[in-house]
């Protein structure tokens, strides 16, 4: 992890002294073609100016914005080459036409082609320059991790014949992958055939990731894993690590996830869903961003709410409850609430139905306009949800929804959500029979999913508010 930390701060330094330099580099080109506004007398002068040293440092910073989107900084030990050049050259052209309308537009160039040369000029020393420095990062990198100077504790999950096998050909090759193999976690149901490293109970995985600084998980499955495997799946979750897995035709998990790098053995990453690095910054992004917006915006709503609730009934304005989260990690979600309180008072979680005596009348209109589940905008700005996303739902269900559909478990991959395909397509459950069935459209969404997915979602969330068919 360490390592990992150091190698994505060489990357930050890198790139921002490049982008620098290019920005600088440029500078000169501008006043040499005559491009500049003003009166300065020397090249000096105008580096010198006021303008131009905050655009020095102003677009520097942009752009390394544009860095963190792209997703270049989320994997940096393994990089791809082929990803790492499309990423730059991308990365490049967003900034080169953001610098253009921000800051260039207005130099005057006659005849008007000379624009589209400086902006290719521009996007040439933004990528040459940025590639270069990364390209020398990655190179000695990738010679570390194959000379096994630079190395992850992984543990691998299975410990039958097949697992001592994939152990054996990744000690064997002359090209270290990256793995140190320190211990095996038998999957339950398989004959255990490791030996000369030891085996780790699954329930002592969270001490031992600790003590032995675990960094990767390598699951082998088998024929004979059977349902073992998914629910020893789920429990890896808990533990925040890349989970990856071997290959196998018989292993239902690979139907819903990507493969990763087709360098030296083939795994397939488990531990996140189908959306690129870039989407999966950007989907990070839209969902601080809007929910902070609406938390501001909805200010009225939920004061007028909240005085609603007090006038119908006795008890609290929210309501807390633990549900589900990502990497199967419990978090409290926020509610208004809808129902009388102590509506559970037998201790055992009862799902609301049809007509149910125990919710309000103010709580029956909120559910229809699903006006209750506003304050989840919080829960998704603090990073516990997304906007769009599986439903969560409480551990005592998870439970019963897992023993009948064990891929259930791959919901984990992601942040559940304040709405859903579920929960467009289907809505709310009133039991455990109907929240199986609206798991089929979450593991649908799970496989397919998308920013105009999201977005589509989104649209029939507002068209089911504002017509009031919330339940």
């Amino acid at each position: 992890m360490i390592q990992q930390r150091l190698q994505r701060i060489k990357y930050v330094i890198g790139d921002f002294v490049s982008s620098s330099l290019a920005w600088l580099c440029y500078n000169c080109v501008r006043y040499a073609m005559g491009a500049v506004h003003g009166s300065y007398s020397s090249l000096g002068e105008f580096l010198g100016a006021k303008i131009v040293l905050l655009g020095q440092v102003f677009f520097p910073l942009m752009m390394m914005l544009t860095y963190v989107l792209s997703g270049y900084y989320n994997e940096v030990m393994r990089k791809s080459r082929v990803q790492e050049l499309f990423t730059t050259f991308w990365s490049a052209v967003v900034n080169a036409l953001a610098i253009f309308f921000l800051a260039l537009i207005n130099d005057v160039i006659l005849p008007r082609r000379f624009n589209y040369e400086m902006i290719l000029i521009l996007w040439s020393m933004l990528f040459f320059m940025v590639y270069a420095v990364r390209a020398v990062i990655t190179n000695i990198t990738s010679r570390n991790v194959k000379s096994r100077r630079w190395s992850s504790a992984t543990l691998i999950v299975g410990a039958d014949s097949k697992a001592v096998a994939f152990v054996n050909r990744v000690n064997a090759m002359k090209q270290s992958l990256g793995y140190r193999v320190i211990g095996f976690v038998p999957i339950p149901g398989e004959q255990v055939k490791a030996s000369g490293l030891p085996c780790y109970a699954i329930d002592d995985l969270k001490r031992v990731c600790a003590s032995q600084k675990v960094e990767e998980l390598i699951v082998v499955p088998t024929s004979c894993s059977g349902e073992g495997l998914l629910h020893t799946i789920n429990r890896l979750f808990e533990l925040r690590l890349p989970i990856r897995v071997t290959p196998d035709r018989e292993n239902v998990l690979l139907s819903l996830v990507r493969v990763g790098n087709l360098h030296g053995e083939l795994l397939v990453d488990i531990s996140g869903c189908n959306l690129s690095d870039c989407e999966k910054n950007i989907k990070r992004l839209i969902d601080i961003v809007t929910s902070a917006v609406a938390l501001v915006l909805l200010l009225p709503v939920y004061l007028a709410v909240a005085v609603a609730i007090k006038l119908d009934s006795r008890g609290a304005v929210l309501y807390r409850q633990e549900r589900v989260g990502r990497h199967n990690v419990p978090f409290r979600i926020i509610k208004f609430r809808s129902m009388v309180s102590n509506a559970e008072q037998t201790g055992t979680p009862q799902l609301t139905r049809d007509d149910d005596p125990r919710v309000t009348r103010v709580g029956r209109f909120m559910r229809k306009y699903r006006i209750d589940e506003l304050p989840q905008f919080w829960n998704v700005l603090v990073g516990d949800m997304s906007i769009v996303g599986p439903r969560p739902e409480r551990q005592f269900y998870a439970r019963q929804i897992q023993q009948r559909v064990p891929s259930y478990a791959l919901l984990h991959q992601v942040r559940p959500g304040i709405t859903s395909l579920g929960m467009v397509k289907f809505g709310y459950a009133q039991n455990v029979d109907e929240m199986v069935e609206r798991l089929n459209y979450d593991l649908v969404y799970l496989e397919n999913m998308s920013l105009l997915n999201d977005l589509k979602i989104m649209i029939y969330t507002v068209k089911i508010v504002f017509t009031g068919r919330g339940m």
